[in-house]
């Protein structure tokens, strides 16, 4: 592992441990050049996933696409960033453990959506309302009447 501050490659593991999601090991390490300390994460290497869009065009998953979308709808909730960062790392697990490698974007957007109901109601309906795309006021109200009902 090369020293992100001098660049040597004369580095060495000083700690090693599972991360808080248990799914990565955090490592220190010191750099026997400059005697700095940093972090690194190991994380087991899957096959990548393919997420097919409602156009049928297929695009490499990207964490970083569930998580905007999450945090755009838990914005002034009192929803906090270890709890986004849990949310996004259960749907993450639970869409590594499908058979597919090919999946559609509406099951993640369908997941993304059960856990959020379970973390914040108003999250939920701001994120519904954005992927299912609700073309009038009726069928917004329909998805309240659904998630009332269900409570």
């Amino acid at each position: 592992m090369k020293c992100p501050y001098c660049g040597s490659d004369d580095t060495r593991v000083i700690d090693s441990r599972p991360a808080d999601d248990n799914y990565s090991i955090r490592r220190r390490r010191i750099c026997d050049n400059c005697n700095k300390r940093f972090t690194t994460y190991e994380k087991v290497e899957t096959i990548p996933l393919i997420i097919i869009k409602k156009d049928n065009n297929r695009e490499q998953y990207d964490r970083a696409k569930i998580e905007s979308g999450v945090l755009r709808a838990c914005h002034k909730r009192p929803v906090s960033a270890t709890q986004i960062t849990q949310l996004v790392d259960e749907v993450e697990n639970e869409i590594s453990t499908l058979e597919d490698k090919e999946i559609p974007s509406r099951v993640i957007g369908e997941i993304v959506m059960r856990k959020l109901k379970d973390l914040d109601a108003v999250a939920y309906v701001r994120f519904a309302s954005v992927y299912r795309e609700f073309k009038d006021v009726d069928s917004f109200m329909d998805e309240l009447k659904g998630f009332i009902g269900k409570k």
